[in-house]
């Protein structure tokens, strides 16, 4: 009781050291900040941050469009979020900001309120930035619902987020697999492509949602086939043979070139200028991202009466962001040396959700194209984001009514080239299936319901089937025989290993996993199979009762040399053997626990053996092993 007082004590104990540190783990900018080095560091972070602040600005413009938001918001989402991540995170490399797969969760909680708000196709379109959300006494358009609705879902990921590092559970992001986070990217990259086709065309067909929203979407795309802008679907045509060749060349010659080229805020610099001269808006009637305002706007606080509608949008969101900024965090941090902390880059991430809630940006993540980008352009720390923010602040305050002009069509072209990544996991799957067939259903049962459902669906889909594929490995795991290597005391599998001497009228039994309660039948009906003895059908025979009485629990502890020590005469007081094997001896080496049920087996197998004269044994027992015995 009095140490527990004390630990309270000095948890609670409020003094200038103990503030330090307090503010020190919430802003590790505290930290490495005194310590940056401008003379070895700053170069790196500059020319690091200039670079991905220039393909930050094509990128905000087309995932704005994907989140079904003015362009202007998504400049804003990637300003802020660097410059929050920058003092809250431990991570020195990973870039946050606008990431394609939250932006579709969000466009399609967005559309759907939109629907249940009133909101057709046919009201004003995004871009009208007449109003803005108020208290409900000015009049909210299409475009004002949207960011109202978009608002409110970042406070409450910001929220989930925040609250789960707080809690310290940064270990959930375990449970999401590798397969499991790729089959969604890859399921969520092919709605996000379906859903950009329309602005490839040049069509004006609704955004559809929920459950077969991928099917339809192709099904309206087909119907409306001739209704495509010839003007969109050539721009879009020169814009995807142009970024692509360009974008494979920076990736097989990354090594060799000290930045990639940025062909992305080319092709938007120049489709805008031929855009813009020889008005392809009046004379054939291309859709573009009409007036994007400058400056910065009022801050609002988020719309609460929305929250009871967002609350459960907003789980997924949050955990998808999480995931995708942990592990990348930890990627980079492994890579080069520095700890990352998991829970605080739960917290970092939640305030770059939170706070800019209030500033008119929608939810966000660590992004991995820029990350990697970052990374291999000489990025020290987190200054280069600080970099990276100022060139999206001289777009907001100067440039970005030149964007006027921009198709949507190429911004649809950005989005799609930028999910390459995802759709090459397709090429990855002939190797999972030899390396493990369980990931590989996880992977296409996630990335199928991510696609043909909903994305939501598709993650708790996967997430089920990770867990599946977890019991079903443990439920029927691996059980051999060993025989021992000969002149030496080191067993083996006598089906892999050829040339194993077995010790005469004993087996050595391996079961490669914890024995509980999902594989206890399977524990025995596996041992008798292997040892090819099953003492209650001997006991039956022999006209005797293996369950008249429990006897004696007795265990022997050791190494499997000992063991065969003791394996050279049965038990004085057992009957005698109605077999050759006079003594089993399990390797309990893999076990890392034992339940009750387990332990149960074991008492069930200890005197079920004794009853035809066979004695068990048990070796390489854990210390927390032998506790349990010893209680049980």
């Amino acid at each position: 009781r009095e140490f527990i007082l004390e630990k309270a004590r000095a948890a609670c104990r409020c003094s200038p050291r103990s503030v330090g540190a307090s503010l020190r783990r919430l802003l590790p900018v505290l930290d490495w900040l005194p310590q940056y080095s401008p003379r070895t560091q700053l170069l790196g972070d500059v020319v690091s941050g200039l670079l991905v602040g220039i393909v930050a600005i094509p990128q905000s413009i087309s995932y704005s469009l994907l989140a079904n938001q003015d362009p202007i918001y998504g400049i804003y989402t990637n300003f802020f979020c660097n410059i929050i991540y920058a003092a809250t995170a431990t991570s020195r490399h990973a870039s946050v900001g606008s990431f394609g797969v939250l932006c579709l969760m969000v466009g399609q909680s967005v559309t759907r309120h939109l629907q249940l708000a009133g909101y057709g196709d046919s009201s004003p379109a995004l871009g009208d930035n007449s109003s803005s959300p108020g208290n409900g006494t000015q009049a909210c358009d299409r475009s004002c619902y949207a960011i109202t609705v978009a608002l409110s879902l970042s406070f409450l990921v910001g929220l989930y987020q925040i609250l789960l590092g707080v809690l310290q559970m940064g270990f959930v992001a375990v449970y999401l697999s590798e397969p499991l986070l790729g089959g969604f990217v890859t399921g969520s990259s092919l709605t996000i492509i379906t859903s950009q086709m329309k602005y490839l065309l040049g069509l004006k067909i609704p955004r559809h949602e929920g459950v077969g929203s991928f099917v339809l979407t192709w099904v309206d795309l087909f119907r409306h086939i001739h209704n495509t802008n010839i003007c969109d679907l050539l721009t879009s045509l020169v814009a995807l043979a142009i970024i692509v060749p360009v974008k494979e060349l920076n990736e097989r010659y990354k090594e060799r070139m000290k930045a990639p080229f940025p062909i992305e805020l080319l092709v938007v610099i120049v489709a805008t200028v031929i855009s813009h001269y020889f008005d392809f808006e009046r004379r054939y009637e291309a859709a573009v991202c009409g007036d994007i305002p400058t400056g910065f706007r009022k801050p609002t606080v988020p719309d609460t009466s929305l929250f009871p509608s967002l609350a459960l949008d907003a789980l997924p969101i949050a955990v998808i962001g999480f995931a995708m900024t942990v592990s990348l965090a930890e990627i980079f941090g492994k890579k080069h040396g520095y700890a990352v902390s998991a829970n605080q880059e739960m917290i970092a991430i939640g305030m770059c959700n939170l706070i800019p809630s209030f500033f008119y940006c929608f939810a966000s993540s660590a992004a991995l194209t820029k990350t990697l980008l970052k990374e291999s352009t000489g990025s020290h720390t987190q200054v280069s984001g600080l970099v990276s923010s100022l060139v999206l602040l001289l777009v907001l305050l100067w440039i970005s009514p030149l964007f006027y002009s921009l198709q949507t069509s190429i911004l649809g072209v950005v989005t799609i080239v930028n999910l390459r990544g995802g759709l090459r996991k397709f090429c990855d799957t002939p190797r999972m299936w030899q390396l493990s067939k369980l990931d590989t259903v996880v992977w296409w049962a996630t990335m199928l319901c991510s696609t043909l459902v909903t994305t939501e669906i598709g993650l708790l889909v996967g997430v089920c089937f990770a867990l599946l594929c977890i019991i079903l490995r443990t439920q029927r795991p691996r059980a051999t025989l060993l025989g021992r290597v000969s002149n030496r005391e080191v067993y083996e599998d006598q089906a892999t290993y050829k040339q194993l001497s077995s010790i005469a009228n004993v087996k050595i039994f391996r079961f490669e996993c914890s024995l509980y309660y999902a594989n206890k039948d399977y524990f025995k009906a596996v041992l008798y199979q292997k040892t090819g003895v099953n003492p209650v059908l001997l006991a039956a025979k022999a006209g005797t009762d293996p369950g008249s009485s429990w006897g004696r629990w007795g265990t022997g502890f050791g190494c499997l040399k000992q063991a065969r020590r003791r394996a050279e005469k049965p038990p004085a007081n057992s009957c005698p053997p109605s077999t050759d094997m006079h003594t089993l001896i399990l390797d309990c080496g893999a076990m890392q626990f034992i339940d009750t049920a387990g332990l149960s087996v074991l008492k069930e197998t200890h005197h079920d053996y004794k009853e035809v004269g066979v004695q068990v044994l048990l070796a390489n027992c854990n210390p927390s092993i032998r506790q349990r015995l010893r209680e049980g």
